[in-house]
């Protein structure tokens, strides 16, 4: 999971054949010096949290809990957690496109020393998304708040990377309500907690793929490649390759990679059709209102009417609109009406079709889709 201790042989050249779709196994520095500059569009990285318990803890009925003690979580000090954190981060933006961006959840033992090594290497903190969990582990000793968090930190490149993000899939996933930077989901549990040859815990940090099909769907297009540097059981490969997105992982524990590689063998596609989502507006052609009375769409002379059926607006030749004293585009005749400085005459104005007031933003969507 970390390169603090390498458990398999490192990678000491430059890859010379496309990685995607495969576990590189090993140290995650060394595996990404052997990566080309700016060839992932995308990485997610949950790495070490460097949170050891001190001694055992107990459930109320005497239960032992499975707690993070691992060796590749432990780390003599913050100074050399700290040191870890510069040098995968310093590869991490090397392989990044200028226009791509990382991902990088943590708790609170490590995510604001993250997130102060990101902003030293010139990241730009997009947001910081809460996930709280809808269902966490409780406080057994009950000395503390229940940790029912964790926080990932989103960052482009640079100030003025022109990063992927997809808005309207992500408020059509919410209810066509905006997506807010608090993701209520549930811990990896039941029959998505995969288990070792012994029947326990295969990892003790699994991930929900809830959690990475949000954030590969929010920041990716199909046929993107995305890069988890602390791959462990594969949550990151199974998702990117569920939704149509080449993956690269890279793991230094045999018994994680051995998981993963079975996980993701067993992970399907979806059909092509099943991988659309509602296109970004800004990804779409410009659609000029003049289109539409060219098109017959609205012709010259329709009567626009706002959702109150206040003023009715006639439409004419040229895609102009003539209310009153009012003359213009759509836009302008709107912002005229309501006395204010702009108007989205897309939703302001509507058309009457069978008793009922549409949007000629429809219209629109509707060109689009023919023009497709």
């Amino acid at each position: 999971m970390s390169p603090v201790k390498d458990a398999l042989p490192r990678v000491r050249r430059k890859a010379d054949v496309d990685p995607s779709g495969r576990i590189i196994a090993g140290d995650c520095i060394e595996a990404m010096r052997a990566l080309p500059a700016g060839s992932v569009d995308l990485i997610f990285a949950d790495p070490p949290y460097n949170l050891q318990l001190g001694g055992d803890l107990f459930r109320p009925e005497g239960g032992r809990v499975d707690a993070v003690d691992n060796d590749w979580d432990r780390f003599d000090s913050l100074a050399a957690y700290d040191k870890f954190t510069r040098a995968w981060l310093t590869e991490a933006r090397r392989v990044l496109k200028d226009d791509g961006a990382i991902w990088v959840i943590g708790s609170y033992h490590n995510i604001f020393r993250v997130g102060a090594a990101l902003q030293d290497l010139d990241f730009w903190i997009l947001n910081d998304i809460v996930w709280r969990k809808s269902n966490p582990m409780p406080n057994f000793r009950g000395t503390r708040f229940t940790n029912a968090h964790e926080t990932l930190l989103w960052c482009s490149k640079s100030q003025d990377s022109r990063y992927t993000f997809n808005y309207r899939a992500m408020k059509a996933l919410n209810d066509d309500l905006q997506m807010r930077s608090d993701w209520v989901l549930p811990i990896c549990s039941g029959g998505e907690r995969l288990k070792g040859g012994d029947g326990h815990k295969a990892h003790p940090t699994q991930k929900p793929e809830s959690l990475l099909y949000r954030v590969l769907l929010a920041c990716t297009q199909p046929g993107d490649t995305v890069l988890d540097p602390f791959f462990g059981t594969g949550t990151t490969g199974a998702v990117a390759k569920r939704l149509g997105r080449h993956w690269i992982g890279i793991e230094r524990e045999p018994d994680y990679i051995e998981v993963a590689e079975a996980r993701i063998a067993a992970t399907l596609p979806l059909d092509e059709s099943a991988m659309e989502t509602v296109p970004d507006k800004r990804s779409q052609p410009r659609v000029a209102f003049g289109l539409l009375v060219e098109s017959g769409l609205v012709p010259p002379g329709t009567v626009l009417m706002d959702t109150k059926r206040r003023w009715k607006a006639a439409v004419r030749a040229d895609g102009s609109l003539s209310c009153g004293p009012h003359a213009g585009s759509i836009h302008k005749v709107g912002a005229g009406l309501n006395k204010a400085p702009s108007c989205n005459g897309w939703t302001f104005w509507h058309v009457e079709r069978m008793g009922r007031l549409v949007p000629i933003d429809t219209l629109r969507q509707e060109h689009l889709a023919g023009l497709a």
